[in-house]
């Protein structure tokens, strides 16, 4: 049975024809593939396996249509790929708040908040009931203030995300 998927994987690429990644692999081009087809060599640096002794991860080749259709760069990201980087730990930023300062981090939940609130300088909460505390997205504003984010639907709509190292 065929199934669908959407998938969201950090890759590192490196451009070459389909003739130099087989050389690259030791291996012949077959008699009906092109050697001069323009691609990529892509490294998947989220898994465990390496196929390659000068690689941490698998490596394939990806045909340059099939590549550009797949992958954006890290400077011109969706919206649904910022909320993945930051999943991860990354910090975002829209695009046009380049030299602003500001940026968006996910800030992890503080669990099992006792009775009688927290002395957490981000949360200052007072309660008099047990909470858990989630996490949120927050932002570094460019008063350098760190205040919880609610994205926009321009926000939300735009690709122009950029993740910061």
């Amino acid at each position: 049975m065929t199934r669908h998927y959407y998938g969201t994987k950090r890759i590192i690429a490196v451009p070459m024809t389909r003739a130099e990644y087989n050389a690259y692999r030791g291996w012949t081009v077959p008699a009906d593939e092109n050697p001069n087809d323009e691609g990529c060599l892509v490294e998947y640096t989220d898994g465990d396996r390496s196929n390659h002794p000068n690689h941490a991860g698998y490596i394939s080749w990806s045909p340059k249509d099939v590549f550009e259709a797949s992958y954006q760069p890290f400077t011109a990201l969706s919206f649904g790929h910022a909320i993945e980087a930051l999943k991860v730990g990354h910090r975002v930023a829209r695009a046009g708040w380049n030299g602003k300062g500001m940026f968006l981090r996910l800030v992890l939940s503080i669990h099992d908040i006792p009775r009688g609130g927290t002395t957490h300088p981000v949360y200052r909460l007072t309660t008099e009931d047990e909470a858990t505390a989630l996490p949120w997205i927050g932002m570094k504003t460019a008063d350098n203030k760190f205040v919880p984010w609610l994205a926009s639907q321009t926000d939300m709509l735009a690709n122009d995300w950029v993740v910061l190292e």
